[in-house]
């Protein structure tokens, strides 16, 4: 496994403990203009899993939309050849890295709706410990407007229903989750963090970390992201009850069966 300069081994076993760190000066101005291209097209060209979360008459505007990467040149790019599949595969510690699906999160000036508390494995057709999400911020993100985590939670062997970002929970039975707690009523309770971000910055969390965020307050900045999604060593496809998301299985290209390791042309093999 090549050496990253921005993740050392320190960095990488705090991934481990915490679920969550953040990469300083990940990418350069050059990749977050790649970046910016790309998700600028995707506003403009929405694909078929765009959701808008701002009630008709609010204020604001929260997009998001996500499995887009094979069609905007710009996400391939990124995904392929920036730093991103390196850094992910230096904190899982994997001898291999495969692109998940990519995923981005818009909220303009003035946004009000919150991301509630969830955590993302148990949306995902994907179980084992060797993963990460990249979320690139495109837009300056003070702490305040940060996404929360809670330190340590991908640890806690509990899983959450999925939860949809208008509060409703997913269908789903005899999977072994629970509801999730209302964290936002227990946050004494816990260690939440969050980060102030500069444009090249980026945080790594783990799928089982749970997190949310506020909106977005400000009354000139947007607050722009794309979460790149990275598997490892020891993930493998699977298929739970009732709805997932993204919802893979319905791709007529998806050949894996469970408990297939994810190398596929859905889930491409970016290093090792």
């Amino acid at each position: 496994m090549a050496a990253v300069q921005n993740v050392d081994r320190e960095l990488s076993q705090r991934f481990k403990e915490d679920g969550v760190v953040v990469v300083r000066n990940a990418f350069s101005p050059e990749w977050i203009k790649v970046l910016t291209k790309g998700l600028e097209r995707n506003i403009a060209e929405p694909g078929k899993y765009r959701r808008e979360y701002t009630p008709e008459g609010a204020s604001g505007h929260f997009f998001g939309d996500y499995c887009n990467w094979s069609r905007i040149p710009e996400y391939e790019d990124f995904a392929r050849n920036s730093p991103a599949a390196d850094i992910a595969m230096a904190l899982m510690g994997s001898k291999k890295v495969n692109l998940f699906h990519e995923h981005v999160v818009v909220k303009e000036p003035g946004t009000a709706e919150r991301t509630p508390w969830h955590h993302d494995q148990p949306y995902y057709c994907v179980n084992g410990d060797d993963n990460v999400s990249l979320w690139v911020p495109l837009d300056p993100v003070p702490k305040e407007r940060g996404v929360e985590f809670i330190k340590g939670s991908h640890k806690w062997n509990r899983w959450f229903t999925p939860t949809r970002f208008t509060g409703v929970d997913y269908d789903r039975e005899d999977e072994g989750f629970e509801p999730i707690p209302d964290f936002e009523a227990e946050r004494d309770k816990h260690e939440i963090l969050s980060f102030g971000l500069e444009v090249g910055d980026c945080v790594a969390f783990h799928f089982r970390t749970v997190h949310g965020a506020p909106g977005n307050s400000a009354s000139d900045t947007r607050r722009r992201a794309v979460s790149f999604r990275w598997t490892g060593d020891d993930a493998r496809f699977v298929v739970r009850k009732g709805t997932m998301s993204p919802p893979f299985v319905e791709f007529p290209e998806c050949t894996l069966a469970p408990g297939d390791v994810m190398d596929s042309d859905l889930f491409p093999v970016m290093r090792g």
